[in-house]
């Protein structure tokens, strides 16, 4: 398993020459299944940032990631940023805040969300807007 955090700020090379596409700033979610859909990529002062769908990288380690040859022109899936997002229950109930989330490397599926409130499973995620992502209402609660 490999946290967001851990994730953001590692270089992004391309294989063969090694060279450096830029530093990860971001990672995109998508739902339903819930998984990382791309890597947001900041390539430096004067160049705008770029996404890279997550299918496009060939390896992810603790220190770097290597995107596959061609591996750009792979669709960027649409996603949106999970880290920092409001938490709220379908009932519109506070949740706290999105800290981090923790996702096998291989799948990219998410395996967990850690919020200021505790842990969240995935199968309580319900959706992620702009605004917030909604959870369902803990087990044994009822709606209202």
């Amino acid at each position: 398993m490999m946290l967001f955090s851990r994730v953001r700020g590692l270089p992004v090379l391309t294989p063969g020459d090694a060279g450096r596409v830029g530093v990860v700033r971001a990672l995109t979610v998508g739902g339903a299944p819930w998984r990382v859909t791309s890597v947001r990529i900041a390539r430096g002062r004067l160049r705008k940032d770029a996404a890279l769908a997550w299918s496009a990288l060939g390896a992810s380690g603790a220190d770097l990631l290597i995107a596959r040859p061609g591996g750009g022109s792979d669709p960027v899936p649409a996603g949106r940023e999970l880290v920092g997002s409001r938490v709220l229950t379908e009932c519109g109930e506070e949740r706290g805040t999105v800290l981090d989330a923790a996702f096998d490397p291989l799948t990219a599926r998410i395996e967990a969300v850690l919020t200021t409130s505790g842990e969240l499973p995935p199968d309580r995620l319900l959706g992620l807007g702009d605004h917030a992502l909604v959870v369902r209402a803990p087990s044994g609660r009822a709606p209202g």
